[in-house]
């Protein structure tokens, strides 16, 4: 692999600009609290009013939000452990590690290549044989809407989050923000995402209950954050009010400081996505004109691209393309997390199919991810085709 430092088109670019640190410097010189406080709330407030939902809960990445949000679903909904939980087999490896850390059992299936998500012939596999699954986490990748309909038809009785961590603005069939109306969906905010706040997440729920509890859960399980603290008060009089614990917790707050970053990016959001489906669009114009190279991307109206994913049709053509891009200073890598039962912690597991051959393992050998954001465009599409032209 190339060096960064000679990289023309890196994964990532710093998205903080000049604007963003202005911001910064004026909050740090005029403010005398950095922890959690009033620009937390507000940060949390012009999220849900841009998603469209009603309680937000920003805290330390989107990894942690993931285990935050499961952690209270399986409280609140009373989930026992060993309970199942369907997932899928590419994705984010922190999508999967909280189902095994909170004691659920993962059920893996396959992918498609339209949008990433569920294989919608496995998952009507599934659901005859795991009819007992009780919740589906579903992971929105890379831009992509999954289709949560088609889900909640398979298992009516289970609940449903979803991980939109890269995914910020893609939307479902009705136009609404993807996890505006979700029991509850995560976000990230790390460097290089559609916004970042260096390093941050987001939950989202509009179920009040579920809400107070994941603001208890992430403060320690301390009751003072609760909008039921009096209540809790009065039935626990005898321990001191601002140290009674109510459940078990963590510290996954976050600070002033990434929420004064979150609401600066904030207002260059929409563009910023924008800018990204163009560069989709340009992509998928020029991945067209090779079919027999590529798998040809389906185009989708809903998306919010995050990076541009080529899937070779032979793993030869894969290698070919790797060595070009080193060469040629273009930062590649697999898309996400590959076949995720490759990786060493989960080679135990199995994916459920009825498939002979895995969707997920071609993603694996012939995927390649390359970079988009705010910072490409014409010239880097350009410079990919003439890349191209060389196999």
């Amino acid at each position: 692999m190339v060096q960064k430092k000679y990289m023309k088109w890196p994964l990532m670019r710093n998205n903080v600009t000049i604007s963003d640190r202005l911001h910064l410097a004026k909050f740090v010189l005029t403010s005398d609290r950095f922890t959690n406080g009033k620009k937390v709330k507000e940060f949390e407030k012009k999220w849900s009013d841009w998603l469209g939902c009603k309680n937000s809960l920003y805290v330390s990445s989107g990894s942690t939000a993931n285990y935050l949000l499961l952690a209270s679903v399986k409280e609140k909904y009373g989930l026992k452990n060993g309970d199942k939980v369907l997932v899928p087999s590419n994705t984010w490896v922190t999508n999967v590690a909280p189902v095994i850390q909170l004691g659920l059992t993962p059920i893996f299936c396959d992918i498609n290549i339209d949008n990433y998500s569920f294989c919608e012939k496995d998952i009507e596999y599934i659901s005859k044989i795991h009819s007992d699954i009780k919740l589906i986490f579903v992971t929105h990748l890379i831009g992509f809407p999954a289709n949560n309909n088609f889900y909640k038809k398979l298992f009516p009785n289970a609940l449903i989050l979803d991980d939109v961590c890269e995914s910020h603005g893609c939307k479902n069939e009705d136009g609404s923000r993807v996890g505006s109306n979700s029991l509850g969906a995560t976000y990230s905010f790390y460097f290089g995402h559609h916004i970042s706040t260096i390093e941050g997440g987001m939950i989202c729920t509009n179920n009040d209950d579920l809400y107070d509890l994941l603001r208890i859960k992430r403060s320690h399980g301390l009751a003072r954050e609760s909008g039921k603290f009096s209540y809790y008060k009065k039935l626990y009089p005898n321990i001191s009010e601002q140290y009674l614990f109510v459940t078990d917790g963590y510290n996954f707050r976050n600070h002033e400081l990434g929420a004064v970053l979150g609401l600066s990016q904030l207002k260059r959001l929409d563009d910023h996505i924008k800018i990204r489906n163009k560069n989709y669009m340009m992509f998928i114009d020029l991945i067209s004109n090779h079919p027999d190279k590529f798998e040809v991307p389906v185009y989708n109206n809903k998306c919010s691209n995050f990076c541009l994913p080529l899937i070779c049709k032979e793993k030869n053509i894969a290698h070919r393309l790797r060595g070009l891009f080193d060469d040629n200073g273009i930062e590649h890598r697999p898309i996400i997390g590959g076949n995720l039962l490759k990786q060493p912690f989960l080679s135990d597991y199995i994916i459920t199919t009825s498939k002979d051959k895995l969707v997920v393992d071609k993603v694996h050998d012939n995927g390649i991810y390359l970079g988009n954001n705010q910072f490409v465009g014409k010239k880097e599409i350009r410079f990919l085709s003439k890349i191209i032209d060389q196999l």
